[in-house]
């Protein structure tokens, strides 16, 4: 289960007795097979099919745009090719072929240890389904996965590293774990609505179907009428998306956990991190971090080389 935190962990937290097991070698993941889902645009408001492919070893996460002709409809899942990260994660190749909202199926295929997959959609946009990464999920368990004969790359983060924008921020710090922990206040717009506090997942040993994936994206009302008059979120319903209003949830059905909104802000952030194209031995620190602190933070540790070290016993 994920531990709820009342306060702000220390800088360092090893934990070696636990994960011990981090010596030997974790084998690169991809699909047995192939599976789709259709469904629309949460910004686009465009109908999209998606379907999740095997890949082979090393090949990380690649998108093809189905609707493109071409060898360039490939676009690359990797942090360095964020291009867009207003209201969701975009990535982009140098030839400017995109394909927005990619961090719940993104989450999901990482929440299953999935290394490697191929990511066809016929649409500039990954379809939104209910908001949350149920839909992948099941997908997955649905169609199972293959183990590869190839040793997942990992980087060890050995100092901390921090992006902050206002009182905001997202960092990294050593651990021999891997977690994610936010907090979340909503920027102090949720007010007794909900208690949404802190939630860590523990990247290893967490379930991420039972815990992360049936949490939805959300957003305030006033927000949507603002994205609206500039052409975004075409697609967001009460069927996809949790709207909060006054204070108070506007879906008919409420919440579907008492702190769905901070568990949904890691179900992102595990999709944000999938990106780094490396297994991160680590602990993710956030508060009311988003897709671009999520990005910057991964931008900034890769300028940072002594603030990590490649584990080549995993290559």
């Amino acid at each position: 289960m994920p531990v709820t935190l009342s306060s702000a962990p220390s800088s360092v937290d090893y934990v070696p007795s636990v994960y011990s097991s981090l010596a030997e070698t974790i084998f690169q993941k991809t699909l047995a097979g192939s599976v789709s889902c259709t469904g629309v645009g949460v910004h686009s408001g465009q109908q999209a099919t998606l379907t999740l492919c095997p890949a082979e070893i090393n090949s990380g996460y690649i998108f093809i745009r189905t609707d493109i002709q071409g060898y360039h409809n490939k676009i690359w899942g990797r942090f360095d090719n964020v291009v867009d990260t207003q209201m969701c994660t975009k990535v982009a190749n140098q030839e400017g072929i995109s394909v927005a909202t990619v961090e719940h199926v993104l989450a999901a295929l990482a929440g299953a240890h999935i290394t490697n997959a191929v990511i066809k959609v016929d649409g500039p946009e990954v379809p939104i389904m209910d908001g949350s990464a149920a839909v992948f999920s099941e997908m997955i368990e649905q169609i199972g996965t293959v183990t590869q004969e190839k040793g997942v790359p990992t980087l060890e983060i050995l100092e901390p590293v921090r992006v902050t924008a206002g009182s905001a921020y997202a960092e990294f710090v050593p651990s021999q774990g891997r977690f994610i922990t936010l907090s979340f206040d909503g920027h102090g717009r949720l007010k007794d609505l909900v208690d949404q506090g802190c939630l860590t997942f523990d990247w290893d040993q967490d379930h991420f179907g039972d815990l992360l994936s049936e949490a939805r994206t959300f957003g305030f009302y006033e927000d949507a009428q603002k994205l609206w008059s500039l052409g975004l979120a075409k697609g967001a319903s009460l069927e996809n998306t949790v709207v909060i209003q006054d204070n108070a949830i506007m879906n008919p059905e409420g919440l579907r956990f008492r702190d769905e909104l901070v568990r949904h802000k890691v179900l992102d952030a595990l999709g944000d991190l999938a990106l780094a194209g490396v297994r991160i031995q680590g602990h993710f620190r956030g508060m009311n971090s988003g897709h671009t602190l999520n990005n910057q933070l991964l931008r900034t540790l890769f300028q940072k080389p002594n603030a990590w070290r490649y584990k080549d016993e995993f290559v």
